[in-house]
């Protein structure tokens, strides 16, 4: 597959910049710069910065680290000492990426530290301030093949990761244990778990449930939400399982929240808004009867974070494009009683998206007698 290189993606970059009239990007060491570069420097409370102009862009790095940057990267590098301090070397970059006597639109990246931030504005303390999520982060939203490729991958990751957590429940297992299985089975293909919720009975009422010490009984429907890193990327998937038999109710909202994932589908296409896709989910759980217990947005973006644009959500007037990448999660919670999310990612091709996992959405029964699975995975 095509691989886009670092040149290509500072030009879509600086498109993107003049495009929105932004004169200089401040992005701190993180997943901005691994996006353009493939990598980023060591982050720690030391001035660390790249500085992107309209025609320039450079380092502002320290000298500790000057040797390692240089060995992966070809941008000029404004270096400093402990000793000296960075001010020097923040203001040769500036005046190198931007002209410092013209009114300036900065874009900050809303990730990096705040005194990073700070000492950057105190050179430019009259310029006007923009998101880097609202430039870097838009051009960042529409993947290329290879990133697809990676999430893809991910996403093949995630699945394996979810088949084996459903054939080692059983009775009597901590949330923790089933987790602690799950990210054994990330840790074998060389992914790095970011979360493994594992929320029984009515615990996966909470969407965002802290898994712990609540043992699993029959019964119980659980919700499963896992998703990883490697090579860069993310994974996000959510099943759910139910030990031994249905809990009362089960079905029909299953069925719910099923038809709200099939609407979503249906809606996301190129040239429509990301609240039209939203609306489609939620119009759907709404006609049901159950609009007060969808809690949150229909869902996320997905690339290098595990949350980035474009945000599917009642109130978002992004237009989707092909190539954008997203989850769809619908989710019904029921305080008291059981939760269900059923979570899909999409990369959007010209026809529609294109599910990422493998795995079925249909819940897998494990039976407390003579375990096993039924075969809905």
């Amino acid at each position: 597959m095509h691989c886009v290189t670092i040149e290509q993606r500072l030009a879509r970059l600086r498109y993107r910049m003049t495009d929105d009239g932004v004169d200089l990007l401040v992005l701190g060491p993180g997943t901005y710069v691994e996006w353009l570069l493939g990598f980023h420097p060591y982050p720690d409370e030391r001035l660390s910065l790249l500085l992107v102009g309209r025609q320039q862009a450079m380092f502002v790095m320290p000298a500790l680290n000057a040797a390692d940057t240089q060995a992966r990267s070809d941008l000029p590098l404004a270096t400093w000492t402990d000793a000296e301090g960075p001010a020097y070397a923040l203001q040769t970059a500036l005046a190198a990426t931007c002209t410092l006597n013209a009114p300036l639109c900065v874009g900050l990246d809303e990730a990096m530290r705040t005194d990073f931030a700070l000492t950057v504005l105190d050179r430019v303390p009259d310029a006007k301030v923009v998101m880097a999520r609202d430039v870097a982060g838009a051009v960042r939203m529409v993947k290329d093949e290879e990133e697809y490729r990676l999430l893809k991958e991910n996403a093949a990751i995630a699945d394996r990761a979810m088949l084996h957590a459903m054939a080692t429940i059983r009775p009597g297992m901590t949330e923790a244990e089933v987790a602690e299985g799950i990210n054994s089975a990330f840790a074998a293909e060389g992914a790095r778990t970011k979360f493994a919720i594992v929320a029984a009975g009515q615990n996966g009422a909470l969407p965002h449930h802290h898994t712990g010490a609540a043992l699993l009984s029959p019964g119980d429907a659980i919700v499963i939400d896992i998703g990883a890193r490697r090579d860069g990327y993310c994974s996000d998937i959510t099943r759910m399982a139910v030990l031994d038999h249905k809990p009362e109710g089960y079905a029909d909202i299953h069925a719910i929240v099923e038809a709200a994932v099939q609407a979503a589908l249906n809606a996301a296409r190129p040239g429509v808004t990301a609240s039209s896709v939203d609306r489609a989910a939620r119009e759907v759980i709404e006609h049901a009867g159950y609009g007060p217990y969808f809690v949150h947005r229909t869902g996320h973006g997905l690339g290098m974070e595990g949350h980035e644009g474009p945000f599917i959500t009642e109130t978002s007037e992004t237009i989707l494009e092909a190539g954008m990448v997203f989850s769809i999660e619908p989710g019904i919670y029921l305080p008291g009683r059981f939760g269900i999310r059923l979570e899909e990612i999409v990369f959007l091709r010209e026809n529609g998206p294109e599910i990422l996992s493998c795995l079925p959405r249909a819940p897998s029964v494990i039976a407390t007698v003579n375990p096993s699975i039924t075969h809905n995975y």
